[in-house]
This record gives C-alpha cells, sequence and structure tokens, in this order.
C-alpha cells in the first residue's frame, strides 16, 4: 500500500508542483484548496489538471478555517502549504482573511491529526517571520521580528505547529521558505509581474532605488526540502530553505532581459510598508539535518520561469 499524502493549498504554486512530485514518487496524494479569490481561479485550475488525471490523486473543496475536517482522510503525512499569501496586501481590512487563513487553518488542521499515527506535519512558514533581521546570513535562532502582518500570521501559525508538537508528541517541521520563484509562481510575485510586463511591452514597476536583495529559491529546491523534512527532520525543527541565490531586483530584471530578448522599461515608485531591504538565508540546519543545499542557480532558474511565461503570455513580436 502506498504512502499517502495530504497537501493543502494544492491547487497553488507550491502546493501543485508538490502534488506531482510526490504522484511521481508513487504516494496517493489528497489535495485541498478553498480557491479563494486572490489570484485568478483559472491559473489555480490549470495547475492542478495534471494531478487531476492520475487515479492517485483526489482533490478535496473545503476551507481549513470553516469545514469539518472529518472529511479529511487518514494519511500518513500532512504537507500544509496552504495560506493567504502576500505582504502588501495583509494591511488594514483585509487582515481577518489572514487570520482565518493562516492561523485558524493552521490550527484546525492540527487539532484533526494531533491524535492520528502521522509520520510527519511539514508547515510552510516564510522567511517574513525575520522581517528586517538583525543579521545576515540569518540562522534560525535569531529572534523573528514580523515586518508585517502577514509575516505575523506566519509566525503565529509556525508557534501553533511547535507547540502542538511539543504538547501532544506530533512530529512536526517547518520551512521558511526564502522567496520561492519558478514556473507557476503566483501573478501577484515579483518574477511573474516582471515576465508578463517584458512579454506584454509595460512598463515594470521597481520599489525603492531597485537595490534591495533577497535570496531567492527555485521552486524544485523547495520541493525537495519537503520530502526531505518528511522523511529526515528532528524533532519540533525549523528550517530556513534558502541559501542559494542572493541578488538585487535589478540584477534579475537584467538576467530576465536576456533570457526572452526584450528592453525592460522601468517606473520607479517608492518602497512599501513591510518590505525588508535584504534576506538572505543561513542554511548550515538544512545542510547537517536534511542532507540538502539549494542546487538551482538564479539565471537557470529565472530561464526556467521565463520560458514558462512565454507559454503562458506568448513571445513579444
Amino acid at each position: 500500500m502506498p504512502k499517502h499524502a495530504l497537501v493543502t493549498g494544492a491547487a497553488g504554486f507550491i502546493g501543485s508542483t508538490l502534488s506531482e512530485r510526490l504522484l511521481a514518487d508513487g504516494l496517493r496524494v489528497t489535495g485541498v484548496d478553498c480557491f479563494t479569490d486572490y489570484y485568478d481561479i483559472n491559473l489555480k485550475r490549470a495547475n492542478i489538471q495534471s494531478a487531476l488525471q492520475n487515479p492517485q490523486y483526489q482533490l478535496l473543496e473545503l476551507d481549513l478555517g470553516a469545514a469539518d475536517l472529518t472529511a479529511l482522510p487518514e494519511v500518513d503525512v500532512v504537507f500544509h502549504q496552504a495560506a493567504q499569501a502576500g505582504v502588501r496586501a495583509s494591511w488594514g481590512k483585509d487582515f481577518a482573511a489572514y487570520v482565518h487563513h493562516n492561523v485558524l487553518a493552521t490550527q484546525r488542521l492540527l487539532e484533526r491529526y494531533q491524535n492520528t499515527p502521522l509520520e510527519r506535519f511539514v508547515y510552510a512558514s516564510s522567511s517574513s517571520v525575520y522581517g528586517d533581521a538583525e543579521k545576515y546570513p540569518t540562522d534560525e535562532m535569531l529572534l523573528p521580528r514580523p515586518f508585517s502582518p502577514y509575516g505575523v500570521t506566519k509566525l503565529a501559525a509556525e508557534h501553533l505547529v511547535l507547540l502542538y508538537g511539543r504538547n501532544f508528541g506530533m512530529n512536526v517541521a517547518g520551512l521558511r521558505y526564502f522567496t520561492v520563484y519558478g514556473p507557476r509562481q503566483r501573478p501577484d510575485m515579483a518574477f511573474h509581474k516582471f515576465c508578463k510586463a517584458l512579454l506584454q511591452g509595460d512598463e515594470i514597476a521597481v520599489y525603492g532605488d531597485g537595490k534591495q536583495s533577497r535570496d531567492f529559491t527555485f521552486i524544485a529546491d523547495a520541493i525537495e526540502a519537503n520530502v526531505r523534512a518528511w522523511q529526515r527532520a528532528t524533532a519540533q525543527a525549523v528550517y530556513n530553505i534558502g541559501g542559494g541565490s542572493q541578488v538585487d531586483v535589478l540584477e534579475t530584471i537584467a538576467i530576465l532581459e536576456k533570457a526572452l530578448g526584450v528592453k525592460a522599461r522601468l517606473k520607479f515608485e517608492t518602497r512599501p510598508p513591510g518590505d525588508p531591504l535584504r534576506t538572505r538565508a543561513d542554511a548550515t540546519r538544512l545542510k547537517q539535518d536534511l542532507d540538502y543545499a539549494t542546487q538551482i542557480g538564479i539565471e537557470e532558474g529565472l530561464h526556467a520561469e521565463a520560458s514558462w511565461a512565454q507559454g503562458l503570455y506568448g513571445s513579444k513580436a
């Protein structure tokens, strides 16, 4: 009997890619998604078309923050990728949605599985928990100080996962993603927006002077980290998922210009609240515990995303 995995946020960028990897590895996969309208639902539906063709895949459409979770099957591992995403949208009146989808949904999912023989509960956290970190590269022992409401909810959910682990003996692990990118990246994320603008001849909005930098993680590396966290993580551990490609915004635009053969038109705008100037992962723990270091460099990764975006939007004449 193959192992059975639950993947939440299964129609999203990371969740759909992870589901396909697990199916390819011979697992049964139950995907869960509530198809919020944060971005085009048609893109989410397209993400899962391949998985839906596999007889080992089942999709449940439900809201983890409100539905009766007894509908969820008994599984061997949970990969909790579902979240209300986005730093800039988390201010103001929309904060309630972040509490619902990020905090309440996580608590209810933990309650559902705390008394089951689960091999691991893997939680998708975020480098946003660090905010403007006090040191770079940033290791997991640094006191988290989120710089946005989104980061606050991701940290709160991470704490819930860890305290359920400590109090109830659940095998849990948290993965602090550092800006995951690649094919299927959400349309509100920078590289997707850059590719679309280049292909459609639009201006690219650059916040601040474009010198703010990020540690970027290619999707395949994030997926491998999930699988290894299930199989190898130590008790109640959190891991930085990054450490491979720290570059600034203007450098990434130059790479995409080369990949797509199009010159960018830039429009500089004020840096919005909640955006840290820099992120950089200390990935020592990832290497020590999970025996993994990120493999895909920024040029190779951005060329892959650019090629995918051409299929989505067409090549600029």
